[in-house]
């Protein structure tokens, strides 16, 4: 697909992952709406990229559904839906003093990463299949963000690597369901990223968490991901595969 002029949709676009995505995607043309719950933040980035931004809470179908009409008024319906928003957590089965982990700690986490992403995916891909074909059938694509704890999850990571994994796994059974209308469905699975959240941590340890990962020997950078995320968009052979973008890491238990 070619990018300049198409439209698209970016859930947690507002920072990180996503926000890098968002500005790229901007500069290369594309008409972009940032979905993200901090609309603050977002109306910042989305002023720097020439995007609207849009408050949106994707476990919240009106919510979602409202922010995804408004996104199509503005910029027409989207033809590219890149899955960035999620939540991290981390907590044992069983604590030292003999609880069990709360129920509703790992079922806000599902609730978050694999039930919202696949909300957005739902509303937004139900308008793409109607859309006129573009060169080799092309209707869409859909890139949804996992992680290399859905494969290697560490100690405490239960709730988040279940999540994660829930979007790999769907990856290939919905883009085999998407196939007959030109939609494509990939998934990236990141490893350590310098996202927002690594940014807090000391300076030592993130030079610690960089060096664990074979090579390139640092955290990843939003730019990569967002690179990648071009280049699935613009590989019309790119479908229905989780890519794992990590330097070759695999995490150790904790």
């Amino acid at each position: 697909m070619k990018l300049q002029g198409q439209s698209a949709l970016v859930t947690g676009g507002a920072s990180g992952l996503g926000g890098e995505t968002a500005r790229q995607l901007a500069g290369a043309g594309v008409k972009v709406a940032i979905l993200d719950r901090n609309l603050q933040l977002g109306e910042t980035l989305a002023k720097e990229i020439g995007g609207i931004a849009l408050a949106c809470d994707i476990t919240d179908t009106n919510s979602l559904q409202t922010a995804i009409d408004d996104a199509t008024t503005a910029h027409g319906p989207a033809r590219i839906l890149v899955n960035a928003a999620g939540i991290g957590g981390a907590k044992r089965l069983v604590a030292k003093d003999g609880t069990p982990m709360p129920l509703e700690d790992f079922s806000h986490i599902i609730h978050v990463n694999l039930i919202g992403t696949f909300n957005a995916i739902r509303l937004a891909t139900a308008p793409m299949l109607q859309l006129p074909e573009l060169e080799d059938g092309e209707r869409g694509v859909v890139i949804s963000t996992a992680s290399v704890a859905a494969y290697d999850g560490q100690i405490g990571q239960a709730a988040y690597a279940a999540s994660k994994g829930g979007l790999a796994s769907m990856t290939l059974p919905l883009a085999r369901d998407l196939a007959q209308f030109g939609v494509r469905f990939m998934t990236i699975a990141p490893g350590l990223f310098l996202t927002p959240l690594l940014h807090q941590l000391p300076e030592e340890i993130q030079q610690s968490l960089g060096a664990s990962i074979p090579f390139p020997k640092r955290l990843g950078k939003a730019s990569e991901y967002a690179e990648l995320v071009l280049h699935i968009v613009n590989n019309l052979s790119l479908n229905g595969e989780v890519i794992r973008l990590d330097g070759a890491l695999r995490l150790p238990p904790r």
